[in-house]
């Protein structure tokens, strides 16, 4: 861990801090106007020659003739697509966790532990000093844009709450560490900036989630937040705990300066009205960002708000049509070359040692010029059991349009295929939803859910005709905090876990259910 700098000092002087904010905010405005008038697609086909001649005298590099690839068009003849199992089997697993030269020169330092394999097992994402520093530039834009567009806000005038995973790594053989990639970043911040980042290190280290928020609630309100970042669902147990702590009934009571909520990993609409609820604040802004183990993608631009692709932080996007990932030569397309609207799945090559990785997210641009798109979903989290072809995002906003209508908060929900003991009958879809107040009426919830995604998609909407191959489906009410102590069941509390939000087997779904049902958490 690193020290604490002989700036912080200095840097906690008002006068000093002041200064700082103005000049972030002149970046600020000189990075939104670099990125307005930028050409994206030049500017990445330079980021990928960069990181093949980098990486011609790796093993993968060797492989993949680097030495003879002059453009784009070389690159994707020579690289197919492939996802993380290719790389572990083939390249990174006989050497793990000693991958110097492998498919990324030099050695590295850490592996950003996560999920969503085929076979369910933990994933190892290489992390190199690239990568951290890429990761740390695609922060500094995110900051920029919404400080070009507030730049009233005044966030270093204060501190950084940053929720995440514990610093305190899991030390591998060769001397790297693994471990949540917060943790890992949060272990990286540089001396300049640690004066304005909370909580303090010992109580990032901290292994046990709840002391975690317990503590950290109880000091930060000693000090003055500007920003809070993390996943939605645990920023929600952290404004919990930031009441508790002080008897106040908002968050901006606790903390009067909070100007900026930036949040990531889940879809937000769910949260949106029961954050400006909890918070009680009109000033505070709430700001996306689209990152993820393997390299950060887009942050929201609060000029347009959506999300927008980051080009020039030493990764390199390409995106696949989602209808041609089964076919073994897809087409791929680059920022130059998306049309909005499609839905394409996410490729990335980055500066640790990932070349044309299927990231397992699905996206559609808004705009090529600037490059703004909204996250749809994952490759593999669909609904299509009974053959009504549901993606994510189509069940996010029926999830999303029903809570509006009862005047619900929907914190958390899960929903999978329940199938009938006669399969002769229709199944449904079995919604186990986590209400933060009153639970709505179940039924009327589901009928709601159900005229949206009957709107929304046709094959559901053909599927649910006379109830004959579907069902209406069916709510589940579960009272607030039953998916934490569920996720907590499992060891995966806190940090950037996240609840899985659909499974199309219905195996997770009725697991789900039958634990809720067994330790009271079914209202």
């Amino acid at each position: 861990m690193p020290r604490t700098s002989f700036l912080a000092p200095l840097a906690d002087s008002r006068l000093v801090r002041r200064a700082a904010d103005a000049g972030f905010v002149r970046y600020a405005h000189a990075r939104a106007a670099y990125l307005d008038r930028v050409d994206a697609g030049r500017l990445q086909r330079a980021t990928l020659m960069s990181l093949v001649r980098r990486a011609r005298d790796t093993r993968f590099g060797r492989d993949h003739d680097f030495g003879r690839i002059t453009s784009v068009a070389d690159f994707q003849a020579r690289v197919p697509v492939r996802g993380y199992e290719f790389f572990w089997d083939t390249y990174w697993k006989p050497t793990f966790p000693r991958l110097d030269d492998v498919t990324w020169p030099g050695r590295l330092p850490y592996y950003a532990l996560s999920s969503g394999t085929t076979s369910g097992a933990t994933k190892y994402v290489p992390v190199s000093r690239e990568m951290l520093a890429s990761n740390r530039k695609a922060a500094r834009t995110t900051a920029a844009l919404f400080r070009h567009s507030r730049p009233e806000a005044r966030t270093l005038t204060g501190k950084i709450f940053f929720l995440g995973g514990t610093t305190d790594l899991r030390p591998l053989s060769d001397g790297s560490r693994a471990g949540d990639l917060s943790g890992i970043a949060f272990r990286e911040v540089t001396d300049v900036v640690r004066p304005y980042v909370f909580p303090p290190p010992p109580l990032a280290a901290l292994t046990d989630w709840d002391e975690k928020l317990t503590r950290a609630a109880a000091l930060s309100v000693r000090e003055r937040i500007t920003t809070v970042s993390g996943v939605p669902a645990w920023l929600l147990t952290l404004f919990d705990r930031v009441k508790e702590a002080t008897g106040a009934s908002t968050v901006a009571e606790a903390w009067p300066a909070l100007r900026l909520v930036v949040h990531g990993g889940t879809s937000f609409d769910p949260y949106r009205a029961l954050f400006r609820r909890e918070i009680g604040d009109d000033r505070v802004s709430f700001c996306e960002v689209y990152a993820c183990s393997e390299g950060f993608v887009a942050a929201e631009d609060p000029r347009h708000g959506l999300l927008r692709v980051v080009p020039d932080h030493d990764v390199f996007f390409e995106f696949v049509p989602v209808d041609q990932l089964a076919q073994p030569y897809p087409e791929r397309h680059t920022l130059a070359t998306v049309e909005p609207g499609v839905p394409y799945a996410v490729v990335l090559t980055t500066c640790a040692g990932l070349w044309a990785y299927l990231l397992g997210d699905t996206v559609a641009f808004e705009s090529r010029n600037p490059p703004l798109l909204r996250f749809t979903g994952r490759t593999k989290f669909f609904l299509s059991a009974f053959g009504e072809h549901l993606i994510q995002e189509e069940v996010e906003r029926a999830v999303a349009a029903a809570a509006r209508a009862a005047a619900a908060d929907v914190p958390e929900y899960h929903v999978g295929p329940e199938f009938p003991p006669d399969p002769r009958t229709p199944g449904r879809h079995l919604y186990l939803v986590e209400f933060a107040g009153a639970a709505a009426d179940a039924a009327r919830f589901a009928a709601d859910i159900d005229a949206e995604l009957s709107r929304l998609n046709e094959d559901y909407a053909a599927h649910r005709a006379g109830d004959l191959t579907m069902r209406v489906p069916r709510v589940a009410a579960v009272r607030r905090g039953g998916f934490a102590a569920w996720m907590k069941s499992r060891g995966a509390f806190g940090g950037q876990h996240k609840v899985p939000r659909m499974d199309n087997t219905g195996a997770r779904t009725a697991e789900l259910a039958e634990w809720f049902a067994r330790e009271g958490w079914l209202l």
